[in-house]
């Protein structure tokens, strides 16, 4: 297989920092992600590269294997290792050649060590050594009325469908990791896993804080000084209120278990809370100005 430069398929620098591989992965992952080129060969092989890309350009420690090792990164402890070895057999030649007249390995003892360890001896001793797959970076985006109760999906990652249930009340960015369904294993080795990230659009008129919702509701300026019934609408229903007379312009009340499932808390919900907004009246008619400064002779 040819190498992959996982800096250029992510459109990068070497010297890109974190944040700009985490929003170049989001980019191109979006562009080519099955969901949106169904049937798209080229497309599902270049999601694939760009997830490679950054299972190890975002993990500091494989990066700096990336950045010193190339495409052979996977075995940086075993070429850091050597390369101890080698300094520590260069360093003990070099002593016996102080004393003898002669010093160390040459150029071509120092690349028949490397060859031995790297080469036709190395993969020899590394055969049987079983390597975990690669994880695999997937996002999901969904409207919030789709995680408010548990919900069926089949995702399609690298041309193989995953079918999964999405708990109910996860929440805008969370990460979820299913067991073994990453990039496969080497010689044996164990499959990586896939990390689904999670982007919750909210288009209600509803705002989210854990568990907890929170919503402005309009009162009119006679109810709100009268006092009586209001049925506003709920999460997932109505709900009927008293209003107390003479209630005041964002006043809060709490319904108690009618916010936001907890996630994984089978039948737990947060609470909703509601700001009441007393609306001005914007027209009034002679009799109804009457009235209001007859009131205000009285106080």
């Amino acid at each position: 297989m040819a190498f992959i430069d996982y800096y250029k398929i992510l459109g990068l620098d070497k010297g890109a920092s974190t944040a700009e591989i985490k929003k170049a992965y989001r980019k191109q992952a979006r562009k080519y992600h099955p969901d949106l080129n169904p049937n798209d060969k080229e497309a599902e092989v270049k999601f694939k590269q760009v997830n490679e890309a950054n299972e190890v350009l975002s993990n500091a420690e494989h990066r700096k294997k990336y950045d010193k090792y190339g495409e052979n990164w996977k075995h940086g402890d075993a070429y850091a290792q050597a390369e101890q070895q080698q300094r520590q057999q260069q360093g003990s030649r070099q002593y016996a050649g102080n004393a003898q007249g002669f010093e160390g390995f040459g150029d071509g003892e120092y690349s028949d060590f490397f060859e031995s360890m790297f080469g036709g001896g190395f993969s020899n001793r590394g055969s049987n050594v079983k390597y975990r797959g690669q994880d695999f970076n997937a996002q999901l985006q969904l409207n919030l009325k789709d995680v408010y109760t548990a919900e069926k999906r089949v995702l399609t990652v690298n041309g193989k469908n995953i079918r999964l249930t999405i708990p109910a009340g996860i929440t805008n960015g969370q990460i979820i990791r299913i067991k073994g369904k990453g990039g496969a294993g080497q010689n044996g080795g164990p499959h990586g896993d896939l990390l689904i990230e999670f982007q919750i659009l909210n288009n209600t008129d509803f705002k989210r804080d854990g568990a907890n919702l929170y919503k402005d509701v309009e009162l009119d300026l006679y109810k709100a000084v009268l006092g009586g019934e209001l049925t506003v609408n709920t999460f997932d229903g109505k709900a009927k209120l008293n209003i107390k007379p003479l209630t005041q312009n964002d006043t809060k009340v709490k319904l108690k278990g009618k916010g936001f499932p907890k996630y994984k808390k089978e039948n737990q919900h947060g609470d909703l809370y509601i700001n009441f907004k007393v609306q001005m009246p914007k027209k009034l008619n002679d009799k109804e100005k009457a009235l209001f400064e007859e009131l205000a002779k009285l106080q």
